[in-house]
């Protein structure tokens, strides 16, 4: 009796010391498995903020040419300008036609340096509008892979890219639950601009088709892309005023349909933020 009392004492603190261990390990493993969460998160955010800073840097290149350009006209007219002036010296005796004539030009080359500085400012308006429109979309949409939708900017004009595979099934023109979703998220960036108006494309790869009331691709771009603004009106509320449907077809693709690959590029609907033109004929009026 008294050495079985030995041995329970002997084995008592390795019990204990067990359990103490078995619990420090959880809570250690808990706390892993929060940093890793943690560190994942944080990779994308990270990650995010790259996209983001390499668009914006594309588009301060580009507005950079643009006021590079206008400033070559700027000097370009004040160069004239003191042309004039010199000869103005020069010369011993002008009518007061000529004299007219000249300060009349001279006024006409000033209000053409401030009409250029008024498109610099419309230009850059539109382009901090066109970003701020990007980025909302990204950041309605998410972490949605890049093969399945792309948003970017091209000579002005926002475009939305969205794979057949993520919007139809195979052959077909009703939206998936999926899309569905998606096009969910764009309408209610849309939806927060009101005087946005876009364009819904359809395309298709250059394979030929033709499946009960479908005649051929042109007809499947149309209905895929009508299909979409159905889902944006009715579901979602934005007003059919402001959208257009276009078939496509497959006379505009992006990759070569020789591959799977290219053509599964090829197979997509577009949104087309389409520009404001009347802001800018405002500007080009005489005043």
């Amino acid at each position: 009796m008294r050495i079985k009392k030995m041995a329970l004492a002997g084995l008592l603190p390795l019990m204990l010391f067990s359990c103490v261990s078995s619990k420090k390990f959880k809570a250690l493993q808990s706390k892993y498995d929060e940093l890793s969460k943690s560190d994942s998160a944080l990779r994308n955010d990270l990650k995010n903020c790259n996209d983001k800073t390499a668009d914006l840097t594309k588009q301060k290149s580009s507005c950079d040419d643009q006021v590079a350009a206008l400033n070559k006209q700027i000097a370009f007219l004040k160069d004239n300008n003191t042309q004039a002036l010199k000869q103005l010296e020069d010369m011993s005796v002008i009518s007061t036609s000529q004299a007219q004539s000249i300060k009349k030009s001279l006024e006409n080359i000033g209000a053409k340096d401030a009409y250029i500085e008024s498109l610099q400012s419309a230009l850059a308006h539109k382009d901090s509008l066109n970003m701020a429109l990007v980025n909302n979309l990204k950041g309605a949409i998410g972490n949605l892979n890049d093969k399945d939708i792309n948003i970017k900017v091209d000579k002005g004009v926002v475009y939305v890219d969205i794979s057949d595979k993520l919007l139809f099934n195979t052959g077909k023109y009703d939206v998936t639950p999926r899309a569905q979703e998606v096009l969910g998220k764009v309408a209610t960036v849309l939806k927060a601009q009101p005087d946005i108006e876009f364009m819904v494309e359809g395309h298709t790869d250059s394979r030929p088709f033709r499946r009960g009331v479908l005649l051929d691709n042109w007809d499947l771009s149309v209905k895929r892309a009508t299909a979409v603004i159905r889902i944006l009106q009715n579901k979602y509320g934005l007003q059919p005023s402001h959208m257009a449907a276009a078939g496509r077809g497959e006379y505009i693709p992006v990759a070569s349909n020789d591959s799977d690959e290219g053509r599964a590029q090829n197979r997509r609907t577009r949104i087309v933020i389409l520009p404001q033109l009347d802001q800018f004929f405002k500007l080009l009026e005489h005043k």
